[in-house]
């Protein structure tokens, strides 16, 4: 945008600050207040005329964006125009403009909702899997299966030199939990309590540690204890750690099933989201602001990094490539900028008894549903990110509404990913 002030408003705006000065300016061999304006206009004119042009550039550059009805995004660059005094100031300023954003048709796009039975299977797979998190260990005499938890003290070696972090003691480990490094746990199948193995193994070229990255590595381990998993009964007592005093284990089974109805919902109005979103986006093809993506991009990769650093004392300086956040910044940001202007266009508004249907919904899925209603309706930052949720649901409606539906067939396990 090229933005020209004619010089006799620069000018105007000088003489005015030049006699503003003079009116109190003192001066080697002249009374406070009588500097002639000749004498000011040298020796401030410079001055002045910086101080006017910032000034006039900020307040015209406002003006002509409110002219030519422009939304910019960021700050502009100015480049000033080479003008002698006598021709006003004129500058280029060069920046980023919302996109204009008109909705089109949704096409043939087609989404499918899953539908699920749960049948009395997946409610007893869920129970095994309940049973599995509250197991026990119950120490053997035999050689470890996998599965077994084997008690171990180790010191690590790298050319025949302990290194840093690679030893511990007493150190409970499941055989197949894929917690340490490829061939560690499987270089202990068969071996029982007191036995010592010797395990040559490689870190792998990625590892997180990079002074052990790809390095080849020898481990002493001493084999203390064998335990095998025992697994709780369904009785009276475990049915309790639910919150089930009533009912024996039908009531238990109801419980587990209305949870699993609760989990599945979500996941199905998550699948169904996923595809609306992407529907809009395919639809709807924008540029989006390079500047609104990298800060995306910045935001992502703080938050990133401080997933990544969390407990992990001393590692706070590491820092991830802006670069690796930048496609789905940009998926976001047009996401935003079209779902912004389909609530315009929809006139979609979110009214107080959504908000409150959506947070005791939310709190359902704790102990205590009340304590949680309570801490969302206190907090004004948790309940803005409710009626967000809420928006967005609308928004999919609003989807569903122009586009093609079909049911598909489902289970559980697939759709939760609580196969196996």
């Amino acid at each position: 945008m090229t933005v020209e002030v004619p010089a006799e408003r620069v000018n105007e705006e000088v003489e005015k600050r030049l006699k503003k000065i003079a009116r109190t300016a003192r001066m080697d061999g002249f009374r406070p207040g009588k500097v002639p304006l000749s004498v000011i206009r040298r020796r401030f004119d410079g001055q002045v005329r910086g101080e006017v042009f910032n000034e006039i550039l900020q307040s015209s550059y406002f003006e002509a964006l409110r002219q030519e009805n422009l939304q910019p995004v960021g700050d502009p660059r100015i480049e000033p125009m080479d003008k002698a005094p006598e021709e006003g100031i004129g500058y280029r300023a060069t920046f980023e403009v919302m996109p204009e954003i008109t909705l089109k048709e949704m096409g043939d796009a087609v989404i499918k909702r899953p539908v699920v039975e749960i049948t009395e299977s997946d409610i007893d797979e869920m129970i095994d899997k309940l049973r599995a998190q509250r197991q026990t260990w119950s120490e053997v005499e035999r050689a470890a299966e996998d599965g077994d938890q084997v008690r171990i003290n180790f010191k690590g070696y790298i050319d025949d030199e302990p290194f840093e972090g690679g030893s511990a003691e007493d150190v409970p480990l499941v055989l197949g939990s894929g917690r340490m490094i490829e061939g560690f746990e499987e270089g202990l199948a068969g071996a029982k309590a007191n036995e010592n193995r010797t395990l040559n193994l490689k870190f792998p070229d990625d590892y997180q540690a990079a002074h052990l990255a790809g390095k080849a590595a020898r481990f002493e381990v001493e084999i203390t204890q064998v335990s095998k998993p025992e697994l709780p009964e369904v009785d009276e007592e475990f049915i309790k750690m639910f919150g089930v005093s009533e009912g024996g284990i039908e009531a238990f089974r109801k419980d587990v099933r209305a949870n699993m109805e609760r989990e599945l919902g979500q996941r199905i109005d998550a699948r169904v989201k996923e595809q609306a979103m992407e529907a809009l986006l395919k639809a709807n093809e924008i540029e989006v602001p390079r500047v609104l993506v990298e800060q995306e991009a910045d935001a992502l990769k703080k938050r990133a990094e401080a997933q990544m650093n969390a407990g992990a004392p001393g590692q706070s300086d590491r820092e991830l490539d802006r670069e690796i956040f930048m496609d789905e910044a940009k998926r976001r940001v047009a996401l935003g900028l079209i779902m912004t202007e389909v609530v315009k266009e929809g006139e979609i508004e979110v009214d107080a008894d959504q908000v409150r249907e959506k947070v005791e919904q939310i709190a359902a899925d704790y102990e205590s549903p009340e304590e949680v209603v309570k801490y969302y309706y206190g907090n004004k930052d948790q309940l803005a990110q409710v009626e967000n949720l809420v928006l967005e649901e609308k928004v999919v409606d609003w989807v569903l509404d122009r586009v093609k539906v079909e049911e598909e067939p489902a289970t559980f396990a697939a759709l939760t990913g609580a196969a196996g």
